[in-house]
């Protein structure tokens, strides 16, 4: 059990860069309509949670909060109606009528800014898409990344642990990232908590249409608003290998379908459609050259080692297992002594989705 010490320690581990900053009217009409084609034409796609997480260990390390007492964890609990595909990665437009929009001077300047860096590059673009959806989510941390370790080397659940640990300052790469919504429902916005999640929450107000912020979201405890009536949230039938595609007789219409059995259907006004785009920020060109010439970099080795030091250091005595990556036990032991418990207070406007108990 963590003392309120050392909670508030980790609480303050937290914080981004600087808050989020607001933006309008981000995408033109046409960028916004070539997005929304791939995906389209392009999927079907999968639900994230199906892309990320091997075990429910994996998935609550990169939340922020203990789950309810006395109840065995199971990816199935977490399971919403949330669809993942990547636009660009490692650096490169994977589809290239979206040049424009990950090639994008604007927000390169904007990433810039928000860091007061000399140099940025554009490194990764993905986007979210669901109809009515709840959402479960505390508030997590989006995947950072250090020199060495990852995540296109490591899995999603280290690299949180890494960031919310606060061991590895100087390895984080610089990141920001421009998200935007194109979501027309009243109530759903953004919450997040700007000076770590013991702190008051902030929220982005609803809609969010083609609005967005510049941030820092892999140091920023932050989540979705469950989104659409109620009774649509969680559709009926949902599991692990629904996938999410348009309906080919209708452009205005998407389909949830687990192989050719049609579990729900939305109109593009009750989509909420979010785009993910990503930079890597230097303040100066030797931190360019140190971030990308190797010679400072960390391994996931160490990384667990050090982290496994510094517990051993405050009397938690941590064995690392032959396969530390994919061992449940080890990862949730990792986490639990990072993890300070959860945002103290969501708004009241926001509420977390309850879990659904069997």
């Amino acid at each position: 059990m963590l003392t309120d010490e050392r909670r508030m320690e980790l609480s303050d581990v937290l914080r981004p860069a600087a808050p989020p900053r607001e933006l309008e009217n981000v995408y033109t009409e046409d960028q916004k309509q070539r997005l929304l084609d791939i995906v389209r034409t392009r999927g079907p796609w999968q639900l994230i949670l199906a892309q990320h997480f091997a075990s429910p260990e994996e998935l609550i390390a990169t939340l922020s909060g203990a789950f309810p007492e006395g109840v065995t964890p199971s990816l199935d609990l977490f399971l919403t109606p949330t669809f993942r595909g990547y636009l660009a990665n490692y650096g490169a437009v994977l589809y290239p009528e979206l040049h424009d929009c990950f090639y994008n001077a604007t927000f390169l300047e904007h990433a810039k800014s928000y860091w007061n860096a000399e140099y940025a590059k554009p490194e990764m673009m993905l986007f979210n898409i669901n109809g009515p959806c709840a959402n479960r989510d505390p508030g997590h941390l989006d995947a950072p990344s250090f020199r060495g370790v990852r995540h296109e080397n490591a899995p999603t659940w280290l690299t949180s642990v890494m960031g919310k640990s606060g061991l590895f300052r100087d390895y984080l790469i610089k990141t920001a990232q421009v998200i935007t919504w194109f979501c027309l429902d009243e109530s759903a916005g953004f919450t997040y908590w700007p000076d770590g999640p013991l702190k008051p929450a902030a929220r982005l107000l609803p809609p969010t249409y083609n609005r967005g912020v510049v941030v820092q979201n892999e140091m920023l405890v932050h989540r979705g608003e469950a989104n659409g009536p109620l009774d649509q949230q969680v559709p009926a039938g949902l599991a692990f290998e629904t996938v999410f595609t348009g309906d080919a007789a209708d452009r205005d219409h998407w389909l949830l379908k687990n192989g050719e059995d049609v579990i729900a259907r939305h109109h593009t006004d009750d989509l909420r459609f979010l785009v993910h785009w990503s930079a890597e920020v230097f303040t100066d060109y030797d931190e360019l050259k140190r971030n990308m010439d190797g010679t400072d970099d960390i391994t996931i080795e160490r990384a667990i080692g050090m982290m496994v030091d510094d517990l051993k250091g405050r009397g938690i005595k941590l064995d690392v297992p032959g396969e530390p990556l994919h061992d449940p036990a080890f990862i949730g032991a990792l986490n639990a002594a990072y993890d300070l418990g959860g945002p103290s207070s969501y708004p009241d406007e926001a509420p977390l989705s309850p879990f659904q108990f069997a």
